[in-house]
């Protein structure tokens, strides 16, 4: 699933791409017809994120959500765009660009009431300016779950996906099984921070990268393109720093990842 950085790029992609003009908007897949027909030929006037959920807001008060899940994937071209392949449930036109969305979880138009109802759901995003960090840390202090299950907790932090849960926990030698109340503040507060500089990257760079460039060594990832990991999808694989094999497990329906002997 893409994680929040990702939803950001497509934000600040399709603000500039789109922002400011008419964007045509179509359903060739037919499960977005009445959406797409009553923003089509609008002016989009922004684009933004807030964790894993992108908004395009238009004139007169309708705003396009997408949540991408799993599956949900944005392909862009120069116009003019081809004729449609496979399911696009979504295809917008500019002046120079266009757009199609294959696959997402949730493609609507809602209104603004409604839009708040979603982001209220959600907890701070470390990516969007003067987040309220005190939020996050309020409901992890007073929750016993594990913090490795409050991470991926939209409600908690929006925009952690599985990739940063696993090696986050890592950076800051933290057993993903701690319950939230013993997590104390000062970790929290490091953690957060790098949180931020790590997503930030993300977001700059189109891919997550958490390795300090210290412990960026010893065998490839076993995929070509994919960036080395602390722990992540290296079950059985001895830890770069002390050697331990790394051991995995299911936690909130995703692999967990991590180091029993540095993670304590």
């Amino acid at each position: 699933m893409p994680e929040g950085h990702t939803l950001h790029r497509l934000a600040r992609l399709h603000q500039k791409r789109y922002a400011g003009a008419p964007v045509e908007v179509t359903s060739p897949q037919g499960r977005f017809v009445e959406g797409a027909a009553s923003v089509s030929g609008r002016v989009m006037r922004r684009a933004s994120a807030w964790g894993k959920h992108l908004f395009h807001d238009y004139e007169g008060g309708l705003i396009v959500h997408v949540h991408l899940g799993l599956y949900g994937k944005f392909t862009e071209r120069r116009i003019p765009m081809p004729a449609p392949v496979g399911q696009v449930r979504m295809r917008m036109e500019g002046a120079e660009y266009g757009t199609d969305l294959r696959g997402p979880t949730a493609c609507e138009v809602l209104h603004r009431a409604e839009v708040d109802e979603i982001i209220a759901r959600l907890g701070p995003d470390p990516l969007r300016r003067s987040p309220d960090v005190g939020k996050a840390w309020s409901r992890i202090t007073k929750s016993r779950r594990p913090i490795g299950s409050l991470l991926m907790d939209q409600s908690v932090i929006a925009g952690i996906g599985n990739v940063y849960r696993n090696e986050l926990l890592y950076r800051h030698l933290i057993d993903p099984h701690r319950p939230g109340t013993h997590v104390d503040e000062a970790e929290f507060s490091e953690a957060w921070t790098d949180l931020v500089a790590l997503m930030k990257v993300g977001v700059s760079r189109g891919k997550i990268i958490t390795i300090r460039k210290a412990d960026d060594k010893g065998p490839a990832p076993s995929r070509a393109g994919r960036q080395r990991s602390y722990v992540y999808r290296r079950a059985g694989d001895a830890c770069r720093i002390c050697g331990d094999t790394i051991r995995t497990e299911v936690m909130e329906g995703r692999n967990l990842f991590w180091c029993p002997t540095c993670q304590t």
